[in-house]
């Protein structure tokens, strides 16, 4: 990926999950002089080094796939923890409701002792929609028939805005976003756009894709498999 962007990866490191000093990270870091940080870092140790990043001034832009939209880090840290860090999203509280229907109000109504609402709270609020259409499609509870159903493609309208299931791979073709965080942990967001499982669908299996509608499987494909790096 780095490649086809133009990008040099200078280094890389791996941190143990019981590690939660980074001093020594932070210095590599500033050693390197980087454009760009990204990071994988996961779990409460780890969310140390956020924290010390700000005291310590390190303030190159930072992109991560398990900050922000999980553990709403920028209201739980104060700023400027969390300057500049940026992550692919299909929801965030900050992104309110595309239907318009007031989905973060009425959440927060029903749950008042709610500390966010993020990512994986959307993700189960449209899903047991979804499931409720293809029941009432199939006439039955009866979990083939709803499957069948499902696997036959579905549309559904989420505070993410509308999204597809796809019956051959069972993946959501969802919305994804740019979510940035600002000096006073303000989040905006850019670069939308709708993010299809073409590696599933196109890649993996040979190159003729799996389609669990012919065949039932629990393959756990990686990129590595398919991919000449």
């Amino acid at each position: 990926m780095a490649d086809e962007n133009d990008w040099n990866i200078i280094d890389d490191e791996a941190v143990p999950l019981s590690e939660s000093s980074f001093s020594s990270v932070i210095n590599n870091i500033q050693e390197a002089e980087p454009d760009f940080i990204m990071s994988m870092l996961v779990g409460s140790n780890h969310e140390s080094f956020y924290e010390e990043r700000a005291a310590n001034d390190l303030d190159i832009p930072i992109g991560t796939s398990t900050t922000l939209a999980q553990g709403h880090e920028h209201i739980r840290y104060d700023p400027e923890a969390l300057t500049d860090v940026y992550a692919g999203v299909n929801y965030m509280e900050e992104l309110g409701d595309e239907r318009g229907e007031g989905f973060v109000d009425n959440f927060h109504d029903r749950w008042s002792d709610a500390n966010y609402l993020n990512q994986e709270a959307q993700n189960n609020y449209f899903s047991v929609y979804m499931w409720k259409e293809a029941v009432e499609e199939a006439g039955t509870f009866d979990q083939e028939e709803v499957i069948a159903v499902l696997e036959e493609g579905m549309e559904v309208e989420a505070p993410e805005g509308t999204i597809e299931l796809d019956g051959a791979t069972h993946h959501m073709t969802h919305r994804m976003r740019v979510a940035h965080c600002d000096e006073n942990h303000e989040i905006s967001f850019s670069n939308e756009e709708l993010i299809e499982p073409t590696f599933l669908r196109e890649e993996v299996e040979g190159g003729d894709g799996c389609d669990l509608r012919e065949e039932s499987k629990t393959t756990q494909y990686e990129p590595g498999d398919v991919y000449d790096w």
